[in-house]
């Protein structure tokens, strides 16, 4: 990858221009003209370097997701899969090293949306799913930093905004949102193109995206990147059992640390998991992630508290999520 589109997918994960003609700031920025910097985007796309340019929205602020996990027997594993993805609600699909190999993650416009697509997973594999909502988050991920051997988010927002009191959306809001879930199309002026799919200006397009942005229901606005067709092959999600009264001050510090790309507080399930610390590292192999794993252990005196760590064996799914469709209606 040349120097210029390192820099047009690392420069460019947060913080997109909102103005009626984005691409022409890439291309003052990056010294390429319009069409090239579309291009090369669209041929991104295409080689699935880029999952899309749109938000990433904060969990749960508009309709609802959880992690969720399985046991599968290995002769059943792909099957099982298979079965898991054929719902739309399913964002990510991983087999992880554990005796629950299958995690999911499914985003639904409400709760009974989403209890409803996991019971109809269970009852198509005749398998559990263990449910782990979030419960409160340490780091949200503000995009990887593609230049490190460890892909880490950048510190640089991450306290973000916070939402005012008595805000809520409206049903434009929820017209854009809908609009937007796919991503930005890759044309000279994105927005208006927007706003004839929602109904809206391109001028309301782009100040509703920045009220949206301001009250952290977009956590972050810009290119998305799938991490594994950059080179970071190895991911874990690390979990850690922690006394209930020292989580916030354990979490805290390894979502501040600068050296992991989320971290949530999740239920325990007791007797089977016990766990209700997650972290995730991505880094360009195993040995990396470990380093990495072993510093944040050290920094934050987490020596002592039982852990497991979760490395990716194969991901069998990896989209963005869709958050309107019941929802908007209800809105309405």
């Amino acid at each position: 990858m040349s120097d210029v589109q390192m820099n047009l997918l690392n420069d460019f994960q947060r913080g997109f221009p909102l103005t009626a003609a984005p691409f022409d700031i890439l291309s003052h920025r990056l010294g390429m003209g319009v069409e090239e910097v579309l291009e090369t985007l669209r041929r991104l796309t295409r080689e699935g370097v880029i999952s899309r340019i749109g938000a990433v929205i904060r969990p749960n602020r508009i309709g609802v997701s959880t992690l969720a996990a399985m046991a599968v027997p290995a002769a059943r594993l792909a099957e099982v899969a298979q079965v898991v993805n054929l719902h739309p609600e399913i964002n990510h699909n991983y087999e992880r090293e554990h005796q629950f190999n299958l995690w999911l993650v499914a985003t639904a416009s409400n709760a009974a949306h989403l209890d409803r697509v996991l019971h109809a997973i269970e009852q198509e594999t005749g398998l559990p799913i263990m449910r782990l909502p979030m419960v409160q988050d340490y780091h949200i991920d503000l995009g990887f930093d593609l230049r490190a051997t460890v892909a880490l988010a950048d510190r640089r927002s991450m306290r973000g905004p916070t939402a005012k009191a008595g805000f809520s959306l409206d049903t434009q809001d929820y017209s854009l949102i809908a609009a937007i879930q796919d991503g930005l199309p890759l044309v000279a002026r994105p927005y208006a193109e927007i706003g004839a799919i929602a109904g809206l200006t391109e001028a309301d397009v782009l100040s509703r995206l920045e009220r949206l942005l301001e009250q952290d229901v977009i956590k972050r606005f810009g290119i998305v990147v799938r991490h594994h067709e950059l080179g970071f092959r190895a991911n874990a999600m690390v979990v850690w059992n922690i006394p209930d009264e020292r989580i916030d001050e354990l979490g805290r510090c390894i979502g501040a640390s600068g050296l992991v790309n989320l971290c949530y507080q999740r239920p325990r399930r007791l007797p089977d998991w016990p766990y209700n610390l997650f972290a995730m590292i991505h880094g360009k192999d195993r040995a990396a992630v470990l380093e990495r794993l072993d510093l944040v252990r050290d920094q934050c005196g987490l020596m002592d508290f039982e852990h497991e760590v979760l490395f990716s064996r194969h991901r069998f799914k990896q989209t963005g999520a869709h958050y309107i469709e019941a929802q908007h209606e209800k809105a309405a």
